[in-house]
């Protein structure tokens, strides 16, 4: 179980390897709800997405060991690019496997950050078996893109700064 101590300890983690975003109020969506509602802009993330931070953490916490063996994951978009930026900035070889499916522009991305990207299956189930396989035939660490106390951790800091 991630704890508020795990999510406090992720903040200094990461600080500075993520953007602190912020809150802004939406006067459209508060009149069409009927309450005051505010927009945490996520989407300032070198990568767009909240996914930055659950990524920096978890890679801030590879040993030495870890680091020298790599990274692996799956996802067909935010959570690839976002570990394979922070394995980047990081000096940690990194291995994205995504689905067929993904869109171009997200491969691309993906690349641009310096992974190695292996497209296999045809869904996510298939590209998430592909590379535990890899994982295990590579010695790989893999950072699974939301069942990981660490990931969990990094992501919740979000709250925090809400």
């Amino acid at each position: 179980m991630v704890t508020i101590e795990d999510i406090e300890a992720a903040v200094p983690r990461i600080a500075g390897a993520v953007q602190r975003t912020p809150l802004v109020y939406s006067d459209a969506l508060s009149r069409a709800t009927g309450a005051r509602i505010l927009l945490k802009l996520e989407n300032l993330q070198a990568t767009g997405a909240f996914k930055e931070r659950g990524a920096a953490n978890r890679i801030a916490l590879l040993s030495g060991e870890e680091r020298a063996r790599g990274v692996i994951a799956m996802s067909a978009g935010n959570h690839a690019q976002a570990v394979a930026r922070h394995a980047q900035l990081a000096g940690i070889a990194a291995t994205i496997v995504m689905p067929r499916f993904t869109p171009t522009t997200k491969v691309m991305r993906t690349r641009a950050w310096g992974a190695r990207v292996v497209l296999h299956g045809e869904t996510l189930a298939e590209a998430a078996s592909h590379a535990h396989e890899l994982a295990l035939a590579e010695a790989l660490v893999f950072v699974h893109p939301y069942d990981d106390p660490a990931v969990i951790a990094g992501q919740g800091t979000m709250a925090l700064e809400i």
